[in-house]
């Protein structure tokens, strides 16, 4: 059972922005307004990392390489939440991967490819 989507994955030349989308449909607004989002990415010759995370009560943050480049958000009423990268480099190359966490369970989606060329 998939029950976290992710979309806005693509193939960019260096220096351009994607805005990657996340959707939970199956919770309600209250539910996922508690939620803490996080986005990982994993390129195969590394390990899946944690690039940004959100917590319901506002806070954010991100991996030392995506700071002042990525940016966390989230629409709860959507039941979304986005990551809006730009300046990309080669080295943002991977598969993104959206994890909602709720009520002391992980909840991954299927992941989106996301290239950036030069």
């Amino acid at each position: 059972q998939v029950h976290v989507v992710e979309s806005g994955g693509g193939t960019v030349q260096a220096g351009g922005s994607l805005r990657l989308s996340c959707a939970d449909p199956r919770v309600i607004t209250s539910v996922f307004s508690s939620d803490t989002m996080a986005w990982y990415r994993q390129s195969p010759g590394n390990l899946r990392e944690l690039v940004a995370v959100s917590t319901s009560g506002g806070g954010k943050d991100y991996a030392d390489s995506v700071k002042g480049r990525f940016t966390i958000s989230r629409d709860n009423a959507r039941k979304r939440v986005y990551l809006q990268m730009n300046n990309l480099e080669p080295e943002d190359t991977g598969v993104y991967y959206c994890k909602i966490s709720r009520r002391g369970s992980d909840y991954w989606g299927q992941g989106t490819q996301v290239t950036v060329s030069s």
